[in-house]
Parts: C-alpha cells; structure tokens; sequence
C-alpha cells in the first residue's frame, strides 16, 4: 500500500472515531473509525517492514582475470535473515 495510504486511512479512521458527532443509519461511525484506524496502522507498519527487509543482505562482486587478458565477473548475495 504505501506510507501514504496507510497515514490517510490511520488519519480518516481517527477522524471518524473521535471527532465525527453525526450519525448515519445503521452505520456506527466510531466503529468504522477504529477499523479504519487499524487497518491505516497495520499497513504502515507492513510498509515499513517490507521496504526494510528489501534492503538487507549483501553483494560481493569478484572479478577474476585470466592468463589470456579475459575477465569474469561473479556475483554473489547473501540474504541476512
């Protein structure tokens, strides 16, 4: 989702569920409030988990030169968890 979606619904939920007086038939508002508040929560926080784990392991490039002026590259990741 993204951090942007996830602060709007934290935000909206927020909103409806301490600030909003209005009712509407057979909706509870504060209700609505809360899920959308956890629902915003839980989406910054998968967010902020999946953009972390992307970045962690690492790279080793190894470029070996042979006897006849050729090069190889190798390429190695290691995944840290």
């Amino acid at each position: 989702m993204g951090y942007g979606i996830g602060a709007f619904l934290l935000a909206l939920g927020l909103i409806l569920a301490l600030a909003v007086q209005d009712a509407i038939s057979g909706v509870d508002l504060t209700t609505a409030g809360w899920i959308l508040a956890a629902v915003g929560a839980i989406a910054l926080v998968l967010t902020a988990v999946t953009l972390n784990s992307r970045g962690r392991g690492s790279r080793i490039r190894t470029t070996s030169t042979h006897s006849d002026g050729s090069q190889t590259v190798r390429e190695t990741r290691s995944d840290l968890g």
